[in-house]
């Protein structure tokens, strides 16, 4: 540490000046931590909180605004105090970071942008007479939405570009735009689109005329995004948000009506579930989802009688997971009933779903992980993990033979693209590994014929070759084995030398996929070494894998990335001195938390949109995902045993005075998922405590939400601003 220490006195000696002028008069009194001035210090109200008996002062409490829904929906609406606050935070990492990498950050970006095909285009997917892609034009920052005709004869698209949706146009004179989804109609005459305005979760509902591309005169406004259509053509679903940004209520639409005429067919009183809708492959079916973390309950509706009410599936049972789909005359359920860990798919007639009815047609195997099925009218793709690699088991419906396609690679990431179409042989699919650009491939599922036809371009070049991937082992200290994906450039010393990045997520069952992206290049590039550690918490070895790091096995999640750093120093891939970590949303929490157990392990933090006020969050009814997040996390309103357990890791609670390296912490005003506050509380109280440490920087956007900038241009410079931090960690700024 003592050499990236000095590295960091000089690169900031000129820095502090500029900073000293641009902070608050209480920042400039404070004694400087590596060159740096501490930053702003938030002013401190006593607010406390008393649970099971025991009493906590929040002295950041004030940075939530009271009007924090209001401030979501339109960031203008904060206070004049908190807006203050976040403004100084940003003026201080600008003086401290930004300015003083602005030449690095410039070329990140640059890199990064060269690696991006700029026209690209996704390939066209049939449906019927149309096939459907998105491109992009050259310096454009949003997706195209467009259509060609299809070939009669040759099944292949033909003709020009019929334009839907043009984001950069729709996006003019707009603070923040993004497409979040789009449903052409069964007919193709309409198609229904939703559109942030804001960044958070509510999006705006509109409905256009494919052939013309005008708009019918209104919107539906508050909506979730995600739509299905009836048969008919005309009716559709949709879900409303309430104000607590939850989706509670599945609308029926007809279209061309006054949307006050619009019909609630199901509403989720239930604020521990969560809820959403979607239709089986067959499109012959609504789906209406409701879940809670280790459980689930699903309704359905015929699309050929939309105006019927929906149907339970089957009685809930808490404690099984299941999600059914649709052929012939059977539902084929994904399920983990009757002990079955790692799912088995269920096979029962359409007019008798109760579980009691339910066979097993694919059964449980232990370490078998089926992640998804697909159906096709002639056969059942599994998408399927062993040992944290994806596989694809092919089964023909009519023999119910099944084979695997092969892949050879040490470590690869494999994705099922879905399409529209259900009377077809072709599957299609993309392939990649963390050195090997994304490859989309059909495959004929009779013959076994695969056609490549795409690979990502990556116009500033881009030899395969000159990477490394290797796929090792950290043990855990309860003798787990977390599998580690390990990316570097062939030139990077092996020899306990090279700086290292280090990723990791570890919650609610999600898997880190060893995929390839251009994102990564830059730092691997410039000889650092990028890992992803598959820990406990996501899925990655199975649903045991999850399990064991949830609730009251939580702390496995934290010190299984730990172990992760340990042995990647331990077998000399990197130097122990200049690990970074980075995270992001419930990853956020993951770095909070082993950047308070263990922070002489890491040269520098990253927390993305950070997950870090544990026990206010999940204490707090109110906010949107509180509620489903109580079979994650535990109810520490209700649990003595769970408020205790989750105390002791909570990334914001746990605070004190400790040799913290250097934070850079992003968080964005109209984030619902992970509030704005939580971030800003973090890095106020990490000032309170070790005013030595650090330095602790906060980037906040101030008009964007969980997903960051709404630009494709516009998110690269956010993650060229994360890439100059890490490489400023470790003396290569």
């Amino acid at each position: 540490m003592r050499q990236s220490i000095d590295r960091r006195n000089i690169l900031l000696a000129g820095a502090a000046m500029t900073a000293l002028s641009a902070l608050p008069v209480k920042a400039q009194t404070m004694n400087p931590r590596r060159g740096a001035p501490q930053g702003p210090i938030a002013k401190k109200i006593a607010h406390e909180i008393t649970q099971h008996g025991h009493t906590r002062t929040d002295y950041y409490h004030w940075l939530r605004d009271p009007n924090w829904q209001e401030v979501i929906d339109d960031p203008s609406k904060i206070s004049a105090e908190i807006r203050s606050h976040l403004e100084a935070e940003n003026a201080y990492t600008n003086a401290v970071l930004l300015e003083p990498t602005a030449k690095l950050r410039a070329d990140l970006f640059e890199e990064l942008k060269a690696k991006i095909k700029q026209d690209d285009s996704s390939i066209p997917a049939r449906d019927g007479a149309w096939a459907y892609a998105t491109r992009f034009r050259t310096g454009g920052q949003y997706p195209i939405v467009y259509r060609k005709a299809v070939d009669p004869i040759s099944g292949e698209p033909t003709g020009k570009d019929n334009i839907l949706i043009d984001g950069d146009k729709e996006s003019q004179g707009e603070k923040f735009w993004r497409l979040q989804d789009w449903e052409q109609s069964p007919n193709h005459d309409l198609l229904a689109y939703f559109v942030d305005y804001e960044g958070g979760n509510k999006v705006t509902l509109r409905f256009r005329v494919t052939e013309t591309g005008v708009d019918l005169p209104y919107k539906i406004e508050g909506a979730s995004a995600g739509l299905v259509w009836a048969k008919d053509g005309k009716t559709c679903f949709y879900t409303l948000l309430d104000d607590n940004f939850r989706a509670t209520k599945v609308m029926r639409h007809v279209v061309g009506d006054d949307p006050k005429r619009d019909v609630m067919i199901f509403e989720e009183k239930d604020p521990a579930f969560q809820m959403g809708i979607g239709k089986t492959s067959s499109a012959e079916y609504l789906i209406i989802y409701r879940s809670e973390s280790e459980s689930s309950d699903v309704l359905i509706l015929s699309l050929t009688t939309p105006t019927a009410s929906p149907k339970p599936f089957t009685p809930y049972r808490k404690g099984v997971e299941y999600s059914p789909d649709h052929h012939g005359k059977h539902f084929y359920i994904r399920t983990n009933a009757d002990g079955a860990v790692d799912f088995k798919v269920a096979k029962t007639p359409i007019g008798a779903t109760d579980a009691k009815n339910w066979r097993d047609f694919i059964p449980h195997v232990a370490g078998r992980f089926i992640e998804n099925v697909n159906l096709y009218s002639g056969h059942m793709v599994r998408e399927e993990a062993i040992d944290a690699l994806p596989r694809l088991t092919v089964r023909n419906m009519v023999t119910n033979q099944e084979y695997q396609i092969e892949f050879q690679e040490e470590a690869y990431d494999l994705s099922v693209l879905r399409g529209f179409e259900w009377h077809t042989t072709k599957l299609r699919f993309t392939y990649n590994s963390p050195s090997t650009p994304t490859e989309t491939w059909d495959y004929d599922l009779n013959t076994k014929v695969k056609v490549l036809l795409k690979t990502q371009e990556i116009p500033s070049g881009h030899d395969k070759d000159n990477y490394v991937v290797r796929r090792t082992t950290a043990m855990a200290r309860d003798g787990a084995s977390i599998p580690l994906t390990i990316l570097y450039h062939k030139d990077t010393p092996i020899d306990g030398s090279a700086p290292c990045l280090l990723y990791g997520y570890g919650s609610y069952g999600i898997s880190m996929p060893a995929s390839f992206s251009t994102n990564r290049l830059p730092l691997v590039d410039r000889g650092m070494v990028y890992c992803i550690a598959h820990i406990r918490g996501g899925q990655d070895r199975g649903y045991q894998w999850y399990l064991d790091g949830k609730l009251m096995k939580k702390q496995n999640t934290f010190s299984d990335f730990a172990r992760a750093a340990e042995a990647l120093a331990e077998q000399k891939f990197v130097d122990p001195k200049k690990i970074v970590i980075e995270g992001r949303s419930a990853g956020g929490l993951l770095v909070g938390a082993v950047m308070n157990q263990r922070p002489e392990l890491f040269a520098g933090v990253i927390g993305g949109v950070a997950f870090v006020d544990v026990i206010n969050t999940i204490s707090d009814g109110e906010l949107p995902l509180t509620p489903p997040e109580w079979t994650e996390w535990g109810n520490p309103i209700t649990s003595k045993a769970a408020y205790d357990y989750m105390m002791a890791y909570s990334p914001y609670d746990q605070v004190g005075k400790k040799p913290y390296p250097p934070l850079f912490a992003q968080t964005a005003l109209s984030d619902s998922q992970v509030t704005y506050w939580e971030p800003t509380k973090w890095v106020a109280k990490l000032r309170e405590f070790s005013p030595d440490a650090g330095p602790f920087l906060l980037n906040v956007n101030m008009s964007a939400g969980h997903g960051g900038a709404s630009g494709r241009f516009d998110r690269l410079k956010e993650v060229a601003d994360s890439h100059a931090f890490a490489l400023w960690c470790v003396g290569k700024a």
